[in-house]
């Protein structure tokens, strides 16, 4: 798991060329407001593994509403091989 650092909205806007020459070891920076997370700074590696799950949500379908394009990817699927 990532290590994040908590940082003030004001601090990080005053110093921002160190929190992001932090990012680099420190990967996600969670930016606070009044105690509150309202924002983060993310290194590019821990962007990529965000960028990376999102790809690979699921989404729901249902049953009576798929055309026969996704019925017949569905059916042609093969456990363990991502689509192309």
């Amino acid at each position: 798991m990532a290590k994040i650092l908590r940082v003030p909205a004001t601090v990080f806007s005053r110093s921002f060329a160190r929190y992001q020459d932090e990012a680099l070891s420190e990967k996600i920076i969670e930016v606070t407001s009044h105690g509150r997370v309202i924002g983060g700074y993310l290194s590019a590696s821990e962007l990529e593994h965000y960028k990376s799950l999102k790809r690979r949500e699921r989404e729901v379908l249902i049953v009576g509403e798929l055309d026969e394009d996704t019925i017949s990817d569905i059916e042609n699927a093969q456990y363990g091989v991502a689509p192309k």
